[in-house]
């Protein structure tokens, strides 16, 4: 489901590697479809990659994003400009053991930003 969908530093949204070429690939934006290059000095992270620190181990992306979509019933995520409060409230229902020390209020808005953009897209699936 993650396999190809990146984060890319500097840049909002989500974005889909399209091609590689020498020092650089090609991308497309989720949410307005613009293909443009990005460079290998960008920080560029692939979402299937990203874990959740939590106080047993690490949970990754995926899982979250499931959790998400059973506790919304499949539906879109509160936003993630409401309040800081809202947010960690959230995400307690979402994970309770995470390590609030370790997982910022930013990072759980960048999670629940992503999870909305790929609930919105139809690309959340998981599999049975």
């Amino acid at each position: 489901m993650l396999k190809g969908i990146l984060s890319i530093s500097g840049q909002p949204g989500l974005f889909k590697m399209i091609a590689e070429a020498k020092n650089r690939i090609i991308v497309e934006s989720l949410t307005t479809g613009k293909r443009m290059p990005a460079s290998s000095t960008a920080k560029i992270s692939s979402l299937e990659d990203i874990a959740v620190y939590t106080h047993t181990g690490d949970v990754p992306l995926k899982d979250i994003l499931k959790k998400i979509y059973d506790h919304e019933n499949g539906e879109q995520a509160i936003d993630s400009k409401s309040s800081e409060a809202e947010i960690r409230k959230f995400f307690e229902s979402i994970l309770p053991d995470y390590d609030k020390d370790r997982v910022y209020v930013s990072d759980i808005r960048k999670m629940i930003l992503w999870y909305n953009i790929l609930h919105e897209k139809g690309l959340l699936v998981f599999p049975e």
